[in-house]
C-alpha cells in the first residue's frame, strides 16, 4: 500500500504559487551554499570533507526531526531503495563530485554554465518519461534561464576556455544534477517529500564515507566557528532547500518548470558574493538577474 501524503505535508496549501515559491526559496538558499562553503575552506577543511559533512549532518538532523515528529516517514518498501539509490548516489553524491572536479579543471565560469545545463535534461527527460509538454512558454523561460546563468557566470569578458575533460564534467554534473528532480518525482508517486529527502540523504551520506575519513571531521569542530558554520550549512543549505524543492516538486507536478524556478541559485550566489565578500557587481549579474526573473515570471 502507498504510503499516504500526511503528517503535516497534508496541512500546507496546494496552489501552484506555493509550490513556486518554495522552489525559488530552495534555490536562494542553495545559492547561499557559498557563504558557508567559502569560510570552511578558509579553516582548513577539504571539499571531499564538506561533501561528507553536509550529506551525514543532513542525514541525522532529517532523521532526528522524524523519530520525533513522525516515524511513519521511515517507512519504505524494499522494491522502491533502487530509487533512493539513484537519488542519493547519482543526484547527490555523483553531481558533487563532477561539479567539484569540473572547477579544478576548468574555471569556475564554465563550471556554473554547464551545471545549469541541468533544466534542459529535465524538459527533455520529462517529456519522454512523462509526456510533460514541451510549451513555447517554457522554451523562452528555459533560454532565458540558461542566458541568465551564462550572463551571471561571466561570458561576456569572452575569456571562457573549455576543455575536454572540463566539458564532460560539467555536463555531467548538469545531467547528475538534473537526476535529483527526475528521480523525485518517481519517489513521490509513492511517498511523501519528506521521507524522499531523508532517504536521499541517507544513500548520500553513507557514500560519502567511502570519500574521506570520518576523522577529519574533527578539524572541523575544534573550533566554535567550524561549529556554526557547520550546522549552517547542513540546515540553512541542505535540509531546508531540499524539503522546500521536494515539497515545491511535489506540489507543482512538472519537473522542467520546477528545475528552471531553481534556475535563481547563481543569481543569489553572485548577490552572496557581493555583499559578503565584497565581489564587484558586473553587468553580467544585472543581466542574468533580470533574465532569470523574467524567466520566473513567464511561468507563473
Amino acid at each position: 500500500m502507498k504510503q499516504t501524503k500526511q503528517a503535516g505535508a497534508a496541512a500546507l496549501p496546494k496552489s501552484g504559487y506555493f509550490a513556486m515559491v518554495c522552489i525559488l526559496i530552495a534555490g536562494s538558499l542553495w545559492g547561499c551554499l557559498g557563504l558557508f562553503n567559502r569560510h570552511l575552506s578558509a579553516l582548513g577543511i577539504a571539499p571531499e570533507t564538506v561533501v561528507m559533512l553536509r550529506n551525514l549532518g543532513a542525514c541525522l538532523i532529517l532523521g532526528l526531526i522524524f523519530l520525533v515528529y513522525d516515524r511513519s516517514i521511515f517507512r519504505i518498501r524494499l522494491r522502491h531503495l533502487p530509487i533512493f539509490l539513484c537519488s542519493g548516489l547519482i543526484s547527490i553524491l555523483f553531481f558533487t563530485l563532477c561539479y567539484f572536479r569540473s572547477q579544478q579543471v576548468s574555471s569556475l565560469a564554465v563550471a556554473a554554465i554547464l551545471l545549469y545545463t541541468a533544466p534542459t535534461f529535465v524538459v527533455i527527460l520529462s517529456a519522454l518519461l512523462w509526456k510533460d509538454r514541451i510549451t513555447k512558454r517554457k522554451l523562452a523561460a528555459l533560454v532565458l534561464a540558461f542566458l541568465g546563468c551564462c550572463f551571471v557566470a561571466g561570458i561576456l569578458n569572452g575569456a571562457l576556455t573549455l576543455t575536454p575533460e572540463g566539458l564532460l564534467l560539467g555536463i555531467g554534473s548538469g545531467l547528475f544534477y538534473s537526476s535529483y528532480t527526475i528521480f523525485g518525482r518517481f519517489a513521490l508517486k509513492h511517498y511523501q517529500p519528506f521521507t524522499v529527502t531523508f532517504y536521499t540523504f541517507l544513500i548520500a551520506g553513507i557514500g560519502s564515507l567511502f570519500m574521506t575519513s570520518p576523522g577529519d571531521l574533527s578539524t572541523t569542530f575544534h573550533s566554535p566557528m567550524g561549529i556554526l558554520l557547520s550546522l549552517g550549512l547542513m540546515v540553512v543549505g541542505t535540509v531546508i532547500p531540499y524539503l522546500l524543492y521536494t515539497k515545491g516538486l511535489s506540489d507543482l507536478g512538472d519537473s522542467g518548470k520546477a528545475s528552471i524556478l531553481a534556475s535563481v541559485e547563481p543569481v543569489v550566489a553572485s548577490l552572496v558574493g557581493i555583499a559578503a565578500f565584497g565581489e564587484p557587481m558586473t553587468l553580467g549579474v544585472v543581466l542574468g538577474l533580470v533574465c532569470i526573473l523574467a524567466s520566473v515570471y513567464i511561468l507563473r
